[in-house]
């Protein structure tokens, strides 16, 4: 990967090895908090606000395995699978300074009422993640909102994207 000429950023998701992503340094870039992986591969910290390009981005990965039962504790799931007190924390604070204004949320999953509507029904597990996204779409304005968890591609209502193999460009 660092031989392309772009840069690649991620956020976390639910079936990460969180030990050896926390083990990078930690750098701030663009406004937000990074773990630099490779001179173009930065993990984006859950709860920071990005500037890219003249565009705003909240970042908060994170979603709960509903598969933990068939996975192994530190081997194939990691308790840091969902956001921590001090990471609700960190977003909202940094929601905050911006004024609840962002052009555009990238999450690996989608708030509560999101799912809902969606046709999905969350497991009560993943309730205090999903609805700390709710209160961050009422709160906020934003002009998108895209994820990955769902393991599909498909705009779903006006403002909010799945994305699993899809590309897309934003505007």
């Amino acid at each position: 990967m660092e031989t392309l000429p772009y840069t690649i950023l991620f956020l976390d998701g639910n079936h990460e090895n969180f030990p050896a992503i926390y083990s990078y340094p930690v750098e701030d870039w663009q406004g937000g908090k990074v773990h630099r992986i490779r001179k173009n591969v930065l993990h984006l910290m859950r709860g920071e606000i990005f500037e890219i390009e003249g565009k705003t981005f909240f970042a908060m990965g994170g979603a709960y395995s509903i598969d933990k039962y068939m996975r192994t504790e530190g081997i194939s799931w990691w308790k840091e699978e969902t956001p921590t007190d001090p990471e609700f924390k960190n977003a909202s604070k940094h929601l905050e300074e911006h004024n609840f204004k962002v052009d555009y949320i990238l999450t690996h999953t989608l708030p509560y009422e999101i799912l809902r509507r969606w046709g999905i029904n969350p497991d009560a597990h993943d309730r205090e993640l999903l609805g700390y996204l709710d209160w961050v779409m009422y709160e906020t304005d934003f002009k998108h909102w895209y994820c990955g968890h769902w393991h599909d591609d498909a705009d779903i209502f006006d403002k909010f994207t799945v994305l699993w193999y899809d590309v897309r460009r934003v505007e």
